[in-house]
Parts: C-alpha cells; structure tokens; sequence
C-alpha cells in the first residue's frame, strides 16, 4: 500500500474539497442545499476497502447503493472519492520543486466532485460502457480545467502542463 496522507495533508485535502465544492456550485449554477443533495464521501488510503484501492491513478470512485433492510423505504446511493495518497504523494516527489500538494489536490478535488455532480444528475450512466467512459473522462477533464482557468491559485498551471495527458486523474470509473 505504501504512503499516507499526514495530518496536514488530509487538512489540506478537506479545504481542498470546500473550495472544489464551491468552484462546482458556481459553474453547475448549483445552489448549496442542490449541492449538498450530491451524495458522497471522501477516504483517504488508510480508510480504503481493499476494492477502492487503485496503483495507477490518484483517485478512484466508486458507487455504493445503501437499502435499510428493516423498512420498506426506498434505499439510496453515494458515491465514494477514494483518494490514493501513494500515487499522489509519489507524483509530488517525482516532480521535485514543480508540483506541489496544494494545487494536485485542488485539480483533483475538481475533477472527482465533477464526476459525481454528471452522474447523480444522470448526465451520463456510471455503468456506461468502456467507450463512453473514456468519452467521459476526456469531458471531465476539459471542464475541470475550464472551472479552475479562473482561479487564481499558485503552480496550477504547472498541474495543468504535467498531468494533461500523461497520467490519469482518476481511474476509468467502476
């Protein structure tokens, strides 16, 4: 498994995550209460189920349905960030002085909190076939770079130039 996140940078990977939410209310014109009806949460690898765990990407979602089995009400489903902290702190010290903790996670952050707000608005099927999943995950990422082109935030750009292609945000989703 390797790394963990320390302290501070699960601090910094949760304000990431507010900001990123904040970022995605305005471009999705989401109020905070439509926001908030977006179910998910986040892990980091410590907290991660064998399942969720992923070597090639920096994060990985995953989508779980939840049904009370004591009543007859209709269950409900979420959706799981599981950030890889290995892959995420191992591309930090690859990229020496370029990349930094801050910025990776904001892009992150984005793009993952994206992925939730297209599927639970049935934007696009989770289960969709390999190919549109592809489609997708191009999709995501060009409106992840569009909502964050307006944010001033130090080394972004770097983010933007060193993982445009060569590495993926997040695994094809499953």
């Amino acid at each position: 498994m390797g790394r963990f996140f320390s302290p501070s940078q699960k601090s910094l990977a949760k304000e990431s995550f507010a900001q990123a939410e904040k970022l995605a209310g305005q471009f999705f014109r989401l109020s905070s209460e439509s926001l908030r009806s977006h179910r998910y949460d986040i892990r980091t690898l410590a907290y991660l189920e064998k399942h969720e765990v992923n070597e090639t990407a920096f994060a990985h979602l995953c989508k779980y349905q939840y049904q009370n089995e004591n009543t007859d009400e209709a269950g409900f489903h979420f959706y799981r960030i599981c950030l890889q902290d290995n892959c995420i702190l191992d591309a930090i010290d690859r990229a020496g002085s370029f990349i930094k903790l801050s910025p990776l996670m904001l892009y992150i952050a984005v793009h993952e909190l994206t992925h939730v707000i297209r599927f639970d608005s049935g934007l696009v099927d989770f289960d969709a076939p390999l190919e549109v999943k592809r489609e997708e995950e191009e999709r995501v990422n060009r409106i992840t770079r569009e909502m964050l082109r307006a944010v001033r935030f130090p080394d972004l750009n770097m983010v933007f130039e060193c993982f445009s292609k060569d590495y993926q945000i997040g695994e094809i989703y499953n």
